[in-house]
């Protein structure tokens, strides 16, 4: 659907994956999961990935993990949420970690479950402690860069994480001339240590969203080769 809208708008795009990841929820894991969850009031996600490791590993609906509040980052995290927990389970969401941890020191919470991939970053989890909250994280995917040499010259690129950023640069080098699209500021910061090309930023930390910056961006700013 996404790349038939840019076709709309005659932007032509190349999906090409940079990363892979694989869920790591092992037994042991969920042992210690269902084990805190006793002594937690929340639970923090801030990638689908995470959401979908926890979804598909375990039959939710039996789990101790019902009825926690949950707190998300990014339009397609909170989405996974409602899929598999429900609308109600969603008790705050934001576009950046600072957000997050004001959402989330705001509603009281004391005790937190904090889901995520081997490759976080520190902020949510510092920002929360610094509050007192009890952060206890759980690690339940993996992922692994997938670099590959791209022969193709693009006009735009359009990253969708940091990782992605890693992966693409070590394999690739850029034109001068070539538009880097991030969706959001930690992307562009990254893109930021390999490269000095034109950055711009989704308005919305979301796929759809970052795709019309590119979309509005080419038709504004047409390309003639």
């Amino acid at each position: 659907m996404l790349i038939e809208h840019a076709l709309s708008g005659n932007v032509a795009i190349d999906v090409i994956p940079f990363i892979k990841t694989e869920h790591d929820v092992t037994t042991e894991l969920w042992e210690k999961v269902e084990d805190a969850s006793m002594k937690s009031d929340a639970l923090a996600f801030t990638s689908s990935n995470a959401v979908e490791a926890i979804a598909t590993h375990q039959d939710l609906q039996k789990s101790r993990l019902v009825g926690h509040k949950i707190f998300c980052i990014g339009h397609a995290t909170k989405q996974c949420v409602v899929k598999y927990f429900g609308e109600k389970s969603v008790a705050g969401s934001a576009d950046n970690a600072r957000e997050l941890a004001n959402a989330i020191i705001t509603a009281h919470v004391k005790n937190l479950i904090f889901f995520c991939g081997d490759q976080r970053r520190d902020e949510l989890p510092e920002l929360l402690k610094k509050d007192n909250i009890e952060v206890r994280e759980f690690i339940v995917y993996k992922t692994i860069s997938t670099p590959k040499r791209i022969e193709k010259k693009y006009d735009g690129i359009l990253f969708f994480s940091p990782s992605a950023v890693k992966g693409f640069f070590q394999a690739n080098q850029l034109k001068d001339e070539t538009v880097l699209f991030a969706v959001g500021d930690t992307t562009a910061e990254e893109i930021k240590k390999f490269s000095k090309n034109k950055i711009l930023v989704s308005d919305v930390p979301e796929k759809k969203s970052l795709l019309n910056r590119a979309i509005s961006y080419f038709q504004t700013n047409p390309i003639h080769h």
